[in-house]
């Protein structure tokens, strides 16, 4: 398997805007704290190179967005089981170029990304129109309002996280709640990682 080191560094390979690293090492760091809650604590590392490699091909692929992403990953020696993983998460959505993304998620962590990769922008955008621009201080039920709000932060599709928490056969407000709570409690690690990044 890659390490993490070797997945950023591929990460950066294919990515250079800041907004694209940062959505990858929040996906990354909620895979892990997901990893740990729910008794994956020995695959945290392996979770969280999968959320971050999810979105690879997105930036210079976004037309082709997981279809690309396994030739991507095949050239950084990444194994077969992450690029499954990685591709999952784009299950049952139409791309730009107009194929529909095929790959299941089957395991219990695609399907965890899956519902909380959108999720995770959603929250950041809620958490950016609050005075401390901040998901610290952040509680359910203010980011319920803003779900339901159809306007906001609009490229969210409201359809796929709510297609992932009933493949994890949870309720929505657990999945929003725990994505919350995983995205507070990393948000400082994931702020001191950008700085060091630029």
């Amino acid at each position: 398997m890659v390490t993490r080191d070797e997945a950023f560094t591929l990460l950066k390979k294919y990515n250079k805007d800041p907004f694209h690293i940062q959505h990858a090492l929040t996906v990354e760091a909620v895979m892990k704290w997901y990893a740990k809650e729910l008794g994956y604590a020995d695959e945290e590392e392996y979770w969280g190179i999968v959320g971050l490699l999810h979105d690879i091909d997105f930036e210079l692929y976004p037309e082709e967005h997981c279809l690309k992403a396994p030739e991507l990953l095949k050239d950084g020696g990444v194994s077969e089981d992450v690029i499954h993983a990685v591709c999952s998460h784009g299950y049952g959505i139409t791309v730009g170029c107009g194929e529909t993304i095929d790959v299941e998620p089957v395991h219990e962590m695609e399907k965890i990304l899956f519902a909380a990769d959108e999720l995770t922008g959603l929250i950041w955008a809620a958490a950016l129109m609050r005075p401390s621009k901040s998901t610290k201080d952040m509680e359910l039920k203010s980011l319920k309002k803003k779900y339901k709000s159809k306007g906001f932060a609009a490229g969210c599709s409201r359809e796929v996280i709510e297609r992932g928490a009933d493949q994890l056969g949870w309720e929505l407000d657990k999945l929003l709640d725990m994505t919350l709570q995983a995205m507070s409690a990393n948000e400082d690690i994931i702020n001191v990682e950008m700085e060091e990044d630029k």
